[in-house]
């Protein structure tokens, strides 16, 4: 399929070989699952994998893969919102495994069908990064009555760092002044999850 989407090879290399080539490379970097490797790639990796893919190629092979990611794990009109474990099983698709850390927020409408999932930012989270005003920006704009957080942990170990929980209760209060109820912030790893709330680690309303 990533023959299929490279189109065309590089002079010395056919697009099967290029293609077995960036597999081998994302195996390399997460051993058995490299598919989840491909998704995390940059622009500048791809080009010193293979010299010679021009930008036309790359936005195309970008823009398919991302296609496919969110089309991973069909997205439910209802998300048993009570349930961090039913949570975990929306969102561990497009979380687990990546090689960066992902901030994503679930806008809720008043039943609790989701109305979307936004990613806020990509990258080493801090406080000042996952700012209230980015988080709700969105849930405002789609009139969404509460959100749920979630973000990976690339190391694989879902237990909340002393960063996590205090983005969580800014975001909680936030949430409170605005009306707009936050009901659970999970932390997704390789394998497993935490649920602050489950964990009792912030002020839920």
């Amino acid at each position: 399929m990533l023959a299929i989407l490279l189109r065309t090879g590089v002079p010395g290399c056919s697009v099967l070989d290029l293609a077995h080539r960036i597999l081998d490379h994302c195996e390399k970097r997460m051993p058995g699952h490299r598919l989840s490797a491909l998704l995390d790639l940059q622009s500048a990796d791809m080009k010193a994998i293979a010299p010679g893919i021009g930008p036309a190629k790359l936005c195309g092979v970008f823009a398919a893969l991302q296609l496919g990611q969110r089309s991973a794990g069909p997205k439910p009109k209802r998300v048993e919102v009570g349930n961090p474990d039913a949570v975990y099983e929306f969102l561990s698709p497009r979380l687990s495994g990546l090689a960066q850390e992902e901030f994503l927020v679930v806008l809720l409408n008043a039943k609790n069908n989701v109305i979307d999932v936004v990613s806020i930012t990509r990258g080493t989270l801090t406080a000042s990064l996952v700012h209230a005003r980015e988080v709700f920006r969105p849930a405002i704009q789609r009139s969404a009555h509460a959100i749920i957080l979630a973000h990976n942990h690339p190391s694989g170990d879902p237990r909340p760092s002393r960063e996590d929980i205090q983005i969580t209760k800014q975001l909680s209060e936030a949430g409170k002044q605005l009306g707009i109820e936050v009901l659970d912030h999970l932390i997704i790893g390789k394998s497993g999850f935490k649920s602050l709330r489950k964990e009792k680690l912030a002020v839920w309303s």
